[in-house]
């Protein structure tokens, strides 16, 4: 009644009329909280998890970032070097880990700059190497003619010297296939993850570099050659680091190197490097339309013009993604966690962080009362 007879009052009244629906409409601005002027890029291997195991208090310190209806409340992405599958499957995996829903396009591995690449190379013959499903990667990324090094040197009868003394096999191609790839030009060849077989693998890209794509043939131009990171190390399982793609990127270059009359062309993705950190910021921004809860509010290009007075990068690799936050700049606030490469007890010398902490938590905990969420 009391409202209603509000409203009636205000109805005869313009200048009171005015005021009420001013009000109005100020409180239903109070309902609609503003997008958050920060956002998080974390690193996985040694910050969120150990092999497959969280730590930190990684789950409850992610959980931190959403609502208790589970929707989005901070803006961030999963910033890793590492990969080796879709990134579809990458997000559905951390979800069950972590307990929290993952959404794809939060996640950004070191090959994810490969879908740039695919206009150049769509139709053509080109290889990836690596752990997990490298080719399934990069046809998710709408290369239509990839073969995974594992089918490749299979196509080639002796390639591999030494793959009768291996006691693991590889499905080999059928002969008609066989046949085909063996007898088209590679265009490029990626290194999508950690390859495993080190020889085999060394072997195979000497030869399709040397011979213009094509093994077993005359001295030719090489192809070219992408890396998706050029990490030295990273955090694993076991207690110390284990050896990176930049070092079988530096066994690769110095073997090549003596073979062959010109060095090995290259070219190498992932942080530190600072268009890894612009293209995050672009993608974080992207993500602000999950933040709203009326969807008709969230119009394409609404949010070209939001701008984020913070990013903060949570990571274990001072020489990757304190250095990479670093080198970036403005608006990048970088955060050293002591559960991966790091276990130093002061800043580290070369590379310091803005801020040195224990765990993840330590830093969502921190990056939450500096931005007064909590």
């Amino acid at each position: 009644m009391r409202f209603t007879k509000l409203i009636s009052n205000a109805a005869c009244s313009p200048n009171r009329r005015t005021k009420l629906l001013s009000s109005f409409s100020h409180l239903h601005s109070l309902s609609q909280p503003e997008l958050p002027c920060f956002g998080i890029a974390f690193d996985i291997d040694g910050v969120i998890l150990r092999g497959h195991s969280p730590i930190g208090g990684s789950p409850q310190a992610l959980s931190q970032l959403y609502h208790h209806s589970g929707s989005l409340k901070v803006p961030y992405v999963f910033l890793t070097n590492g990969g080796g599958v879709p990134e579809s499957k990458r997000a559905s995996e951390l979800s069950k880990q972590l307990g929290i829903s993952v959404r794809p396009q939060q996640v950004i591995h070191g090959h994810s700059p490969f879908k740039q690449l695919v206009k150049r190379y769509e139709k053509e013959l080109v290889v990836a190497v690596g752990k997990g499903e490298p080719a399934d990667v990069m046809t998710e990324y709408g290369f239509k003619n990839v073969v995974s090094m594992d089918d490749y040197a299979s196509s080639f009868d002796s390639i591999d010297p030494l793959a009768q003394y291996k006691n693991w096999r590889v499905d080999g191609q059928t002969s008609s296939s066989k046949t085909s790839i063996s007898s088209q030009r590679v265009k490029a060849a990626f290194i999508v993850s950690d390859p495993i077989d080190w020889g085999r693998d060394i072997q195979v890209l000497c030869d399709i570099l040397r011979t213009g794509g094509l093994p077993g043939t005359e001295i030719a131009h090489q192809p070219p050659l992408y890396f998706a990171n050029d990490d030295i190390d990273y955090q694993a399982v076991f207690p110390s680091e284990r050896l990176g793609m930049a070092a079988f990127r530096i066994a690769l270059e110095s073997i090549y190197n003596r073979i062959h009359p010109k060095p090995l062309e290259y070219t190498s993705f992932g942080k530190p490097k600072p268009f890894v950190f612009q293209n995050a910021q672009i993608v974080l921004k992207d993500l602000l339309p999950l933040l709203v809860h009326n969807l008709k509010d969230a119009k394409p290009g609404k949010y070209d013009h939001h701008s984020f007075k913070t990013l903060y990068m949570i990571g274990d690799n001072p020489a990757i993604d304190i250095n990479g936050a670093r080198q970036a700049g403005k608006p990048w606030f970088s955060i050293l966690t002591r559960t991966g490469v790091f276990k130093g007890k002061e800043n580290h010398a070369e590379h310091p962080a803005d801020l040195v902490v224990d765990t993840v938590e330590e830093a969502v905990d921190f990056i939450l009362k500096k931005e007064r969420i909590l």
